[in-house]
């Protein structure tokens, strides 16, 4: 073979090499150059609509309750031990009416119950339990109260999440309706994509909360024995000996 036979080929395949991979190039080129379709953290609230929203409010309230009652429920709040130990000496030396004017000053879980025994002092120690049986069961139901708040949330949550579900998937059949069973994946994607947000939604809200209510519940109830405890030991003395 000659030489320019040679070269006549190989001139050929480069020009049929250049001619293929040109489109391909170009593609690259265009998806380079396109920009980028990344959503932030407002896109996302934004597709989950308007029960995304009310989600993400729950959420805030949420927090703030579970701030608030780790810092209003600790065993220090429930019972300061400079209380205790005051109403203790008091008891000790019969001044009752000292101690009476104490609970009614110092507002706390455990005055309350002190303050409901103390004025049932002169009566039977039967009146005076009773009291306050009466009384601590009537502020560690207020407390509970308080943290069934969590509770609530932490339930109407996913619930909220289901019915976003549901909405977005209204809206998604809507569309192929609309479209005579046409729709393209683009124009279904909204709905699907509202779905699948607000159900992650309500589980993002659900179980934390649901972790931080068992945690106040168990501390609660622990704190409510203990200052139970304590305040029996203080009345005993009033109990009639041989009972």
């Amino acid at each position: 073979m000659k030489l320019s036979e040679v070269l006549s080929r190989a001139s050929t395949l480069v020009m049929l090499f250049f001619a293929t991979a040109a489109p391909v190039l170009a593609q690259d080129d265009a998806a380079a150059a396109a920009p980028k379709a990344d959503k932030n953290l407002m896109d996302t609230f934004t597709a989950a609509g308007e029960i995304g929203w009310l989600i993400v409010g729950l959420s805030v309230v949420a927090l703030a309750l579970i701030i608030e009652n780790f810092v209003t429920l600790r065993r220090d709040k429930l019972a300061p031990p400079e209380i205790i130990d005051e109403i203790q000496a008091l008891f000790d030396e019969g001044q009752y009416q000292e101690a009476m004017e104490l609970c009614e000053n110092e507002p706390t879980f455990f005055t309350r119950i002190c303050g409901a025994g103390v004025s049932k002092i002169g009566h039977s120690f039967d009146v005076i339990e009773k009291s306050l049986t009466e009384m601590g069961d009537e502020e560690s139901i207020k407390l509970h109260q308080k943290i069934g708040w969590l509770a609530l949330i932490a339930n109407v949550a996913p619930m909220m999440g289901l019915l976003g579900t549901v909405g977005g998937m209204v809206t998604a059949f809507n569309t192929i309706a609309l479209k005579a069973g046409q729709a393209s994946p683009a124009e279904l994607a909204g709905g699907i994509s509202q779905a699948l947000l607000t159900t992650m939604f309500g589980l993002i809200v659900a179980i934390p909360v649901t972790g931080a209510f068992a945690y106040l519940r168990n501390n609660l109830v622990r704190s409510v024995i203990e200052v139970g405890a304590i305040v029996e030991d203080l009345f005993e003395r009033f109990r009639p000996e041989g009972t």
